[in-house]
């Protein structure tokens, strides 16, 4: 079951944290993936790595996604390499500090730009492929923060993880003649490169806020976008799964068991 042999897939900030280990999943599954992402460098370090996991092929594509004629030129590139795309990965987002009280309309926009108008543009470049393929899948990573859960600092990037869950209801309404589906995952703590230097006495006592009693990795992303890319998810849409360990459940630290 849930065989993504073949298939053609897109993720976009594919090149590090947790939109590596989507396209790990996908790699070792046998899909063709496409990375995509701002550093050449980083891209061809992921295509280097990722290369040797399974049948498919890996390719990386330079793209600004908070550039519409960017994402319309990765979406080409896509579709010439692979013949077609089935599955589509949004996955590129930034998550820079910044207080309400002090935030600039420029640190507003930037975030904005490339979480909320990356999704959009990434969507639209590839509906042509995406309906072409008869059975398009569009997997969003939003977050637990937004959506769910608040943390100071990062207003503006839960407005816009927040803003692609609405994005994405009536995406999936419009889409599901085509036989398109889109859903999101959203990410809880994710043991990625950005807190590898935090130490281990406060990655700890993260994990000790975790019902499951530890981080999550790139790749517990991966398998959920991988499930709801595959063909025997075709019925669901329209739906966020939040990938957090339980995270979100506790109503106090004092709930979490030893």
């Amino acid at each position: 079951m849930f065989s993504l042999a073949g298939k053609s897939v897109l993720v976009t900030g594919g090149s590090k944290g947790i939109g590596r280990g989507i396209a790990s999943v996908f790699a070792a599954a046998g899909a063709n993936v496409a990375i995509g992402a701002r550093s050449q460098a980083d891209l061809d370090s992921a295509v280097a790595s990722l290369g040797d996991l399974g049948s498919g092929k890996v390719i990386g594509i330079a793209v600004d996604v908070s550039d519409r004629d960017s994402c319309t030129a990765m979406a080409a590139a896509v579709v010439e390499a692979f013949a077609g795309l089935d599955v589509l990965c949004a996955n590129a987002g930034i998550f820079p500090d910044a207080p309400l009280q002090t935030m600039t309309p420029d640190q507003l926009a930037v975030v904005l730009d490339v979480n909320v108008k990356g999704t959009v543009y990434s969507v639209q470049a590839c509906l042509d492929a995406l309906i072409e393929s008869g059975r398009g899948r569009i997997v969003l990573t939003s977050s637990i923060t937004g959506p769910i859960t608040g943390f100071p600092g990062w207003s503006h990037y839960g407005a816009s993880k927040a803003a692609q869950l609405g994005f994405m209801r009536t995406a999936a309404i419009e889409l599901a003649p085509h036989k398109i589906t889109v859903n999101a995952v959203l990410p809880g703590n994710i043991f990625t490169e950005g807190l590898a230097d935090l130490g281990e006495d406060y990655l700890a006592g993260m994990a000790r806020a975790i019902p499951a009693g530890a981080l999550g990795t790139p790749e517990d992303i991966g398998y959920a976008a991988a499930f709801l890319a595959s063909d025997e998810a075709g019925y669901i849409t329209g739906q966020a799964i939040a990938v957090d360990g339980g995270q979100v459940l506790p109503e106090s630290p004092d709930a979490v068991m030893p």
